[in-house]
């Protein structure tokens, strides 16, 4: 005879919790001229389209995309006159 094998909700719970944990995938960022120059768009698209200053947390939320991937595309849009900083914010220039 098979014996059943009593699992508390705490145990299904933890092991639960232990599987969704392992199949957390990263995503390794990518840094070319091309990738960056997409997502410096991806920013900028998002800034056009809120028509005001945002955080980098309030543009990775709009353009769906990591605020790593937000800080690359700032330095590319920085660095061709596009946007300006002013208290952590960035606008449009």
């Amino acid at each position: 005879m098979t014996e059943k094998k009593t699992v508390t909700v705490a145990e299904a719970a933890k092991k639960t919790t232990a599987t969704k944990k392992a199949s957390v995938k990263k995503v390794d960022l990518v840094i070319n001229a091309e990738s960056v120059g997409f997502r410096a768009g991806d920013v900028y698209q998002a800034l056009a389209a809120a028509n005001k200053d945002l955080k980098v947390a309030e543009i990775s939320k709009a353009a769906k995309i990591s605020s790593d991937e937000v800080l690359l595309g700032i330095g590319w849009l920085l660095k061709e006159g596009k946007i300006k900083v002013e208290e952590n914010l960035f606008t449009l220039a």
